[in-house]
């Protein structure tokens, strides 16, 4: 599985972003989450959804701002990211795993990142 982010770019304080992850192989039998990393900083979960998408899960930081979904049939995953705040600037990567969660190294397979920047 090769997965490509798309999306990320510079928005002001409040403004809107769609990240877009592309696989080039059959996710659906895979989790999907997003992370993201600041600089200076670890390799942070901000949300993931379940193989079917029937089920999500998001970091509290971003809980009521950022949705995730995804479209097995394209094998695209999304996330919206509303409401943006500086704090949220950082690498955003997309990445798979067998088993659903939030944690890093159950995930397999990841994407190279794309840049969000959030201005004040």
């Amino acid at each position: 599985v090769q997965l490509v982010e798309s999306g990320g770019g510079l928005v002001q304080a409040g403004g809107a972003l769609r990240l877009s992850c592309a696989a080039s192989g059959r996710t659906f039998n895979y989790a999907m989450a997003w992370f993201r990393q600041a600089p200076g900083k670890e390799r942070a979960f901000v949300a993931a959804i379940s193989k079917s998408g029937s089920s999500t899960t998001y970091a509290d930081s971003v809980k009521g701002r950022f949705t995730i979904t995804r479209d097995n049939a394209k094998n695209t995953l999304y996330l919206q990211m509303n409401s943006l705040k500086p704090e949220d600037t950082a690498v955003y990567y997309c990445a798979c795993s067998i088993l659903y969660g939030d944690v890093p190294a159950t995930y397999r397979y990841w994407g190279q990142g794309t840049q969000v920047t959030v201005s004040s």
